[in-house]
């Protein structure tokens, strides 16, 4: 009877931790869902106010041209004699009809000289061809590396056709302070941030990004950016 008890009490305390590790599983997949929607949600509205700048965005027939959109909002700039950055931001490849489902990435760097303070900035780059989006899907990425990075022309009206435009694999633009210039982001490391990817798709970045990959394929919640993408280019 005693031996029955033990066994009845075992098979309960199993059941018990099967329930809580479930319930912990479950939160923690709803965190990094909640955590994947914020990503694409200020990804989606910084493009958004950029598109609509209207003496200083992005020209329209450079994003006509993009063969894949990255967005990192709110990188926070730091320094105190050596200085540094990071943020997290999406990246999205043009697919037939729209824009792929976002994977998610990391944005990080460094200096080092006299400096102090610190800021937030928001940067948008434009993947022009295969070779700047192929460094991207790499596990590691520095900006200006194998891949030309160029700062990106702006104004409505701006030539699309300059050398520094035609031969750049990435154009690169940042927001501060108010101010959207074109700015060449060099020393700055992109990486997938996989553990986001495989949570909310159970894949990695280079699959998410895999040519025709369906925004269908998202979770309702990440779909925003894009779906704003597709606002402003779509093919």
């Amino acid at each position: 009877m005693k031996g029955s008890l033990k066994k009845r009490l075992a098979i309960a305390a199993c059941f018990g931790l099967m329930c809580c590790l479930s319930t912990a599983f479950a939160l923690a997949q709803s965190r990094r869902l909640k955590d994947a929607a914020r990503h694409s949600s200020d990804a989606a509205q910084v493009f958004s106010q950029v598109m609509n700048i209207r003496e200083t965005g992005i020209p329209k027939d450079l994003l006509s041209k993009a063969e894949a959109i990255a967005v990192f909002p709110g990188v926070v700039k730091a320094a105190f004699i050596i200085g540094g950055h990071g943020g997290q931001g999406v990246i999205s490849r043009r697919v037939k009809g729209g824009w792929s489902a976002p994977a998610f990435f990391n944005l990080a760097g460094g200096s080092f000289g006299l400096q102090i303070g610190a800021q937030r900035t928001d940067y948008v780059l434009l993947i022009m061809n295969d070779e700047g989006l192929k460094g991207l899907l790499e596990d590691k990425f520095e900006m200006g590396g194998e891949v030309s990075v160029a700062a990106g022309p702006v104004g409505r009206t701006a030539s699309a056709t300059t050398n520094a435009t035609l031969d750049a694999g990435i154009l690169s633009y940042s927001r501060s302070k108010g101010a959207f210039i074109g700015a060449a982001l060099k020393g700055g490391t992109i990486t997938p941030d996989n553990d986001l990817n495989e949570a909310v798709y159970g894949v990695k970045a280079r699959e998410v990004l895999e040519p025709g990959k369906a925004v269908g394929d998202a979770p309702a919640q990440v779909r925003v950016f894009s779906t704003t993408l597709s606002r402003y280019s779509r093919k």
